[in-house]
């Protein structure tokens, strides 16, 4: 009796309302001619957003960018080519909430035209020859299964092999927890992986985009020679409305932002998105890469 009126009780209190500095980005910009920034609430129009790199001219907001788009500005010439983009993800666990897992699979290689929530790969960024992972949060929330921690996996075992650098734009939400211990696994192998690099004294760049958080971030998101993040982005492990529901206290303001973060310590840059691909090359030039 003590228990269920623990519980009753548990559920009967006052929600916290979190303090967040922006408001929910939706994962689809709408196609029209114009667009509302989602931290000023300014109307923007489309083109140029675009060609400010999808970063609002008013209040410098960064949207969140695709996987195409962040190639586009990244590599030289968009010249890019891809790893392992047969591997997919299995139902370990014959895994189902309103549809079955594989059914959820599907639905987003049809919408992103992505095979999982990483693609990786080769290009240069200004001359120099580089490994790539993108991750697209739009696929699962930029989650981490068992397609993602080997696609990264296999991707710094070339690098090693090619003797070139290894860069990764983080965009995600965490673990694939459709996948249980699987996806937690993830964690180990890609930081093991990245230990092989470093043996090699070869430079791993990491860029933080909105949001990097959970299984990425207590990963190989912060195992960086470099890390660099964008404006404003998320970045911690259990989000700041989880962490104030629990504690129920106030957290202080730009909690889990990139400034934030950077001040104590956690991130080298945080720059804008325009000045991005000459900051990476200027790491590559000075680690003579």
């Amino acid at each position: 009796m003590a228990i269920r009126e623990s519980v009753a009780d548990w559920f009967s209190k006052k929600k916290i309302k979190p303090s967040l500095d922006y408001q929910a980005e939706k994962l689809d910009i709408p196609g029209d001619l114009w667009v509302k920034c989602f931290k000023c609430g300014d109307t923007l129009y489309y083109k140029d957003l675009e060609k400010n790199f999808k970063v609002c001219t008013k209040c410098g907001y960064h949207f969140k960018l695709s996987f195409r788009e962040r190639i586009a500005i990244t590599v030289d010439n968009g010249a890019f080519i891809e790893y392992d983009k047969d591997i997919r993800s299995t139902n370990f666990f014959n895994f189902s909430d309103t549809k079955s897992y594989t059914e959820r699979i599907e639905d987003n290689m049809k919408n992103t035209g992505l095979s999982d929530a990483i693609v990786t790969g080769e290009g240069k960024i200004a001359g120099h020859p580089v490994v790539l992972g993108i991750m697209d949060f739009s696929f699962m929330g930029g989650s981490m299964g068992s397609v993602v921690g080997e696609k990264v996996t296999l991707a710094v075992e070339r690098a090693i092999e090619k003797k070139m650098p290894v860069i990764i734009f983080n965009a995600s939400g965490g673990a694939r927890m459709q996948e249980g211990i699987m996806s937690l696994m993830q964690m180990a192998k890609t930081s093991a992986a990245l230990a092989k690099l470093a043996d090699k004294n070869l430079p791993y760049i990491s860029v933080l985009t909105d949001p990097t958080t959970a299984g990425v971030s207590a990963s190989y998101a912060m195992l960086g020679d470099f890390i660099i993040s964008e404006p404003g982005a998320l970045i911690g492990f259990a989000g700041p409305r989880v962490i104030e529901q629990t504690i129920r206290q106030k957290l202080p303001p730009g909690f889990q932002r990139a400034e934030y973060v950077m001040a104590h310590g956690m991130i080298d840059i945080v720059t804008e998105r325009k000045y991005l691909k000459d900051i990476v090359s200027k790491i590559l030039e000075f680690t003579g890469h």
